[in-house]
């Protein structure tokens, strides 16, 4: 590989302007294929197989009308009062309208529903007071009747001690008919009443669990509408979530704040905005700083922006075949960004040192491309590799964002190899510093003998294990936090403050309650289908159940299946979509069986966007473990080919590990716990997104390899050249720890720049990687590893004979090519170098 990177160096060398017209090129095409084949991207994240997929179907399936999805419109006041009659047409006309896009069914008028709620209340009051009448007409008919029986008894017994009781007999005999049939019509209105306060109560009992719902608050200033698809809403297109958004903006109401909720308006995160910005200014000056020359800076920025452009340019080609989390192309280009400047830093560093050491340009532009170019290969292969394994997960959103993620990185890769040396050879003797041009063209002697080497002493052992027991303690006090870590999806709550998501939660939170973000739909399977007769009964009797598990705000029925097997009821809980209340809730419902009216007893199954984001976090959660996995068994087998030794990739591991758990510490620390959530814009501390810790994990073990090959790959070198364990270590480090830093400083400006994105999904993935690159890099990698190299000594390179002789023998970086290309001074220049352009 080393040897075909130098050609390939070389020949982007000589042919530069056909290399870079040949990406210039690509972009081009990329473009081409974007506009005409990309489709629409979604914010939704959707999971199959998990438990809410399954009763959605069924829902679909069984229920009229239950196909598809819905979102909220909120209604509000500006002056706080109740609204007027004219507002009140107002919003019901706009509801009408909303009918009238495609894909939307319809929209509930808030008013004409809660006005027919509060008729059916008084229904039902006016109901009681009539059955309470009746009994009472029936009670004084009663006491009537117990008259008319004494009377007619007394009338008997006269009859009879006076003799005459044979010729009273007939009329007596009639007039106690008259009373048993007086007796019996009230027997007869006594059940039909008991029988419509049975039918009362039930209802009563029904309206009761409804009762926590509304659609008007209490103060009447505020009004919530639910609008119906005819697809669920994660396969809603967006256009026609936009035309809501557009008939809302295009029709304002008077005195009224009209708030979509994020079930409709979530938006695609922007990919560049004033904290991206800056983390790129700040790339610009580490390497400014660490180069000394504007143009040697904008080099890999121009590579990285290259690789990004094509990357994501060519992803986006194929989002009408399959769907798109808006998240997954912004992965691509934090990714290609970072990888991509620093990849270019690598072979332009190296690049660098060669011509100061009396290099010609082209062979010096080989050189390090078959050296640091093949450590980048290397390199970029492993972080590809990690991000490919997430398609493992067996979920399609987060092995499309790694497939997406592990493209970026290897189009970064052929950047890196191809386009930089093309730049290089394009600017020529200017990537250094004028003062560094003066000093090679002033210099009598062509071979000035090497600067002896300074007074080099290893560590002390006692430095070494401080260093070790400081390092791991402040790793483990970082990392506490996780152990609390708790998944989950980003709701209203998280969303910028001056958006209309966020707005809207929180005016159904304060007028409404928190479980009105996030109500559950509660399928009910009953052991035997109900009838017309018994339909509320039934109700009645699950829904109090549901009621009884607790955390419950309201019930209420909303339909019967088609063949009368099924009941289906919105459950409101008390705590919002993300709280822990409102997960145990799911849990305990989906464990409930309740006592049928009729007998025997009913299965729940749940549904509903909080049910289906407590599905989609628990789902990740379980592949976790599985991905770790995948990733630590990988870096073990990585790093025994590439350091021929057992004991230095499982320290790699170990730290890796660390830094990991240090970074999902820190998470944990701002984004849910709140700790200086301030100072990184959180201004509503929430559970961290699911499949954030997958991504974090892929992405940084690829990175912490990156720096572990850069770093001890020069210590190998050192100890194979004779120099004891120990002090190999140090030349090691004091080799590598420049290009490190300053690429580790990069990858932070880039990842960091994103924290401050208002996208309550990018935020924390920007963090995640910053922080956790800052761990590695700073702690682990320049701190505890060369600790624990140290103390290992020369058993850091031990490796079992048996399986020195099976591994192949992997050249990361370039030592065979060095050994067969020894370094040419600039006046050996070949013919081909002669006939090129002059570019310096």
């Amino acid at each position: 590989m080393a040897e075909l990177l130098y050609r390939v160096g070389r020949f982007a060398a000589r042919r530069h302007w056909t290399v870079i017209s040949g990406w210039i090129a690509a972009v081009l095409v990329g473009g081409l294929t974007f506009v005409l084949f990309a489709g629409t991207i979604t914010s939704a994240i959707t999971i199959p197989d998990i438990p809410t997929n399954k009763v959605t179907e069924q829902l679909a399936a069984e229920f009229e009308n239950s196909s598809g999805g819905s979102g909220g419109i909120v209604f509000e006041t500006t002056d706080g009062q109740a609204f007027t009659e004219a507002q009140q047409g107002e919003i019901s006309e706009l509801l009408k309208s909303l009918g009238q896009i495609e894909d939307v069914e319809g929209a509930i008028d808030p008013f004409a529903t809660q006005a027919q709620l509060q008729q059916s209340a008084t229904q039902l009051s006016e109901g009681r007071e009539q059955l309470d009448q009746g009994q009472a007409q029936i009670e004084d008919a009663q006491t009537e009747l117990e008259k008319a029986q004494e009377e007619l008894d007394q009338q008997r017994q006269a009859a009879e001690e006076s003799g005459a009781l044979a010729q009273a007999q007939e009329q007596l005999d009639a007039a106690q008919e008259e009373i048993d049939a007086g007796a019996k019509e009230l027997q007869t209105q006594s059940e039909q009443l008991e029988q419509q306060s049975a039918a009362l109560g039930l209802g009563s009992q029904v309206a009761q669990l409804s009762s926590g719902f509304r659609l008007i608050s209490e103060d009447g200033s505020a009004a919530v509408t639910t609008v119906s698809f005819a697809l669920p809403v994660a396969e809603v297109p967006a256009e026609s979530k936009t035309a809501i958004e557009d008939l809302v903006e295009e029709n304002p109401i008077d005195g009224v704040n009209v708030l979509i909720s994020q079930d409709i308006s979530q938006t695609v995160p922007s990919v560049l905005g004033v904290g991206e910005i800056v983390g790129l200014l700040v790339a610009a000056a580490v390497l400014v700083i660490m180069l000394g020359t504007l143009i040697g800076a904008v080099l890999p920025l121009a590579s990285a922006g290259l690789g990004v452009g094509v990357a994501t340019l060519a992803a986006m080609s194929f989002s009408s075949l399959v769907e798109f989390m808006s998240v997954t192309p912004v992965l691509g280009i934090m990714l290609g960004l970072a990888v991509g400047i620093d990849y270019s830093l690598f072979i332009l560093n190296r690049h660098r040192k060669q011509l100061k050491q009396g290099v010609d340009l082209h062979e010096s532009i080989g050189l390090a491309n078959g050296t640091s170019g093949n450590a980048v290969v290397f390199a970029g292969f492993t972080v590809a590799i990690a991000l490919l394994a997430l398609n493992v997960t067996g979920i399609p959103f987060l092995g499309l964002m790694g497939t997406v993620g592990a493209a970026a990185v290897l189009v970064a890769v052929l950047v890196a190899t191809t386009f930089t040396p093309a730049l290089l050879s394009l600017v020529g003797m200017r990537i250094l510093q004028a003062k560094e041009r003066a000093a090679l063209e002033n210099t009598e002697d062509t071979a000035a003998p090497a600067t002896s080497r300074p007074a080099e002493k290893p560590m002390t052992t006692r430095a070494a294990v401080l260093s070790l027991v400081a390092g791991i303690a402040v790793l483990v006090v970082i990392a506490l936090p996780a152990l609390n870590m708790r998944l989950g999806l980003p709701d209203g709550a998280g969303q910028p403050e001056d958006s209309q998501a966020y707005q809207a939660y929180q005016v159904q939170s304060e007028k409404f309650g928190d479980g009105v973000n996030g109500p559950l739909l509660v399928l009910a399977e009953l052991p035997a289908p109900v009838t017309e007769a018994t339909t509320l009964a039934e109700q009645a009797a699950v829904g109090q159940a549901i009621y009884d598990v607790g955390d419950v705000a309201a019930v209420v029925p909303i339909g019967v299946s088609k063949d009368g097997s099924a009941l289906s009821f919105q459950v409101v809980p008390n705590g919002g979509p993300n709280s822990e209340s409102t997960a145990e809730l799911v849990k305990d419902l989906r464990d409930l069986t309740p006592q049928t009216a009729g007998g025997g007893t009913a299965d729940l199954g749940v549904a509903g966007n909080a049910s289906a984001n407590i599905d989609v976090s628990q789902k990740l959660s379980d592949v976790l473990p599985v991905y770790l996995v995948i990733v630590v068994g990988l870096s073990l087998v990585i790093l025994i080919l590439v350091f021929r030794s057992i004991l230095v990739p499982l320290t790699a591991t170990l730290g890796f590990v660390l830094s990991l758990l240090a970074a999902f510490g820190g998470l944990t620390a701002i984004f849910q716990e709140g700790w200086m959530a301030g100072l990184f814009g959180i201004h509503e501390p929430s559970p961290i997104l699911s499949f954030l810790p997958i991504i974090v994990t892929g992405i940084l073990f690829g990175l912490a390899m990156d720096y572990q090959l850069f770093l001890v790959s020069g210590m190998r070198e050192a100890f194979a050249h004779g120099a004891p364990a120990r002090l190999a270590v140090r030349r090691g480090l004091l080799a590598g720890r420049s290009v490190v830093t300053a690429a580790a400083i990069i990858m932070i400006s880039v990842f960091g720049g994103f924290i401050f994105s208002h996208d309550t999904v990018i935020k924390p993935i920007g963090f995640a990687l910053a922080f956790g690159v800052l761990v590695d890099a700073f702690v682990v990698r320049m701190f505890l590893i060369p600790a624990a190299m140290h103390l290992l000594g020369d058993k850091a390179w031990w490796i079992p004979k048996w399986l020195d002789r099976i591994l192949p023998d992997i050249d990361v970086e370039g030592a065979k090519l060095e050994r067969s290309h020894p370094l040419h001074p600039v006046e050996e220049v070949v013919e081909a170098e002669a006939a090129a352009p002059k570019s310096s």
